[in-house]
């Protein structure tokens, strides 16, 4: 038998063998087996914080009958104004802010504005459209109730092996056109993780 003939199994299996790498499984996006990095705000993150503040807008605000509307019998409306990054990484917001819009929404209580938002609108076939109702006489002069902005900021700490990284979402919802915050909250998520001796 040839020596090539020989290695030629050998180099197959030991090649298929190096190309199985570990399988792929769906995870629930609750669960506890999602990947948790230290210096990056996580899918995790965004859902946290996110639940907790539109659940503190609905119960210190919606519920107790403190969201006012300026068309009667129509739901307040709101516009979503800017989520400030103030972290060194690169964010979707909309991570944050879609999940609290579809919440907000189905309270019945409150609408989006998909046609005024802070860099432009949302959807631009619908504002398109507005526009071209409005230079048709219609009356479109509904204008956002309230307007929800916000920061995210980033603060990290380190002690002998130990990396801290501290996200803090903090969001203001403010009536228009007054200019004045009726509701507002703040949360702090902290990952703590050894900094690895060696790195880039």
């Amino acid at each position: 038998m040839k020596l090539n003939q020989l290695f030629a199994p050998l180099a197959l299996a030991a090649l298929v063998a190096g190309c199985a790498g570990p399988k792929t499984a769906y995870v629930e996006p609750g669960s506890s087996r999602l990947v948790t990095t230290t210096d990056q705000i996580n899918i995790q993150d965004f859902a946290q914080a996110s639940d907790t503040m539109v659940n503190s807008l609905i119960d210190n605000l919606i519920n107790p009958g403190g969201l006012k509307t300026g068309v009667a019998g129509e739901p307040a409306l709101l516009a979503i104004s800017r989520i400030q990054n103030n972290t060194g990484q690169q964010l979707e917001t909309d991570l944050l802010v879609k999940k609290m819009r579809v919440a907000l929404l189905r309270t019945g209580k409150v609408l989006t504005s998909t046609t005024i938002a802070f860099g432009g609108p949302e959807d631009p076939l619908a504002a398109e459209e507005q526009q071209l109702a409005a230079s048709a006489g219609a009356s479109l002069n509904r204008r956002p109730d309230y307007t929800l902005s916000g920061k995210i900021i980033e603060q990290r700490a380190q002690a002998r092996k130990v990396q801290q990284t501290a996200f803090v979402f903090q969001l203001s919802l403010t009536k228009s056109p007054e200019g004045i915050a009726v509701w507002e909250d703040e949360k702090t998520i902290v990952k703590q993780g050894a900094r690895p001796s060696v790195g880039f």
